[in-house]
């Protein structure tokens, strides 16, 4: 499936971005004035291969959970035990992400792709858990080269089920204590970035917490010899990561955008375009995470971020935010009259 999906994924349709360019130009507005909406909307008709392109709703969430044998380490204050609370929460409807979803009228599609506990069934929850956690990746391999491949075929399925249930846009989001300590070292490895540049704060860390984190991550990036993304993935990704990557390349193959919530999607993004370099064609940067490392993916991948608020919450709630903006820019483009149209003169 993997091969299948890279082989799928192709270049923004020219023509379509023509067309997409001519309708701005005609719109009743300055030439320009909508900004950053506007470049988004001509690339979102490249995506799709017609201009207009499709309103990006209804939009599915996915939240992809693991969790991490560097928690050991003392990355984080908090307990491992959090990851399948706040998995119950979501399947509840009571977290963050879940108040902005209703908002956004975003369906949310929860997967334990790799918690590690046994969580209770549940029809909001599904189970696609590969093993209950990754390994320490500062003492070893977090995965093996096997158990990514299964990860990226989840992420992989679980977009082609939420497209075929009619999703036009793929939200992204994770969650997994400790798993800002593997997104650094991914970022670090794939952009080649200063590992102590790109790892921060996650949740909340103190001082000497940060400097420990620091050093882990430098230490397996320093140390990782693999050229291959699954394998630097296998190396010091996680199964939400790598889960996250699949989401990315399966919502580029099927033509549909993925809007990127935080520095956990953007650490699977940069494996993603490591993998397919025109998957980030279908890449939305939904806001600029409070994350170092987030900015410095972006900055990589060449996306400009949607908003910019200070979130370090993670869980899609970025991505949630940003929806409407990225309606808006293609409504823009079914709905606003020409001047041709509206009768209204020309400068």
């Amino acid at each position: 499936m993997l091969n299948e999906t890279l082989a799928a994924i192709r270049p923004l349709d020219d023509d379509a971005i023509t067309a997409a360019r001519a309708l701005q130009a005609r719109l009743t507005k300055p030439a320009g004035s909508l900004g950053a909406l506007e470049t988004l909307a001509v690339r979102l008709a490249g995506l799709a291969g017609a201009c207009p392109p499709p309103i990006p709703q209804p939009a599915a969430l996915a939240i992809f959970a693991g969790d991490h044998g560097v928690h050991t380490q003392g990355v984080t204050p908090w307990p491992q035990e959090v990851t399948a609370q706040m998995v119950a929460n979501f399947v509840a409807g009571g977290a963050v992400v879940n108040a902005f979803a209703r908002q956004a009228g975003v369906a949310v599609t929860v997967v334990d792709v790799g918690v590690k506990a046994t969580l209770e069934p549940s029809g909001g929850l599904l189970d696609r858990k590969v093993r209950p956690g990754t390994r320490d990746l500062s003492v070893e391999p977090a995965m093996t080269r096997d158990e990514v491949l299964r990860a990226l075929v989840t992420g992989m399925e679980v977009a082609d089920d939420l497209v075929d249930g009619g999703a036009q846009a793929l939200l992204t989001g994770d969650m997994g204590i400790a798993n800002t300590t593997p997104a650094a070292a991914l970022i670090a490895a794939f952009t080649h970035a200063d590992p102590a540049a790109v790892t921060g704060l996650g949740t909340g860390i103190d001082s000497e917490t940060h400097a420990r984190k620091v050093a882990v991550v430098t230490s397996a990036v320093v140390g990782l010899h693999a050229e291959d993304p699954v394998d630097i993935l296998a190396a010091v990704g996680g199964l939400e990561h790598a889960a996250l990557t699949g989401f990315i390349l399966r919502g580029a193959a099927r033509r549909v955008p993925v809007i990127l919530d935080g520095v956990i999607a953007a650490s699977a993004a940069v494996a993603a375009h490591a993998l397919a370099p025109a998957s980030v064609a279908a890449m939305v940067a939904g806001h600029r995470s409070a994350e170092p490392g987030a900015t410095a993916a972006l900055g990589y991948l060449e996306l400009e971020p949607l908003v910019d608020l200070g979130l370090r919450l993670g869980e899609g709630t970025g991505a949630v935010l940003a929806l409407p903006i990225v309606a808006s820019a293609v409504r823009v483009l079914h709905e606003v009259a020409t001047f041709d149209s509206a009768g209204v003169a020309h400068k």
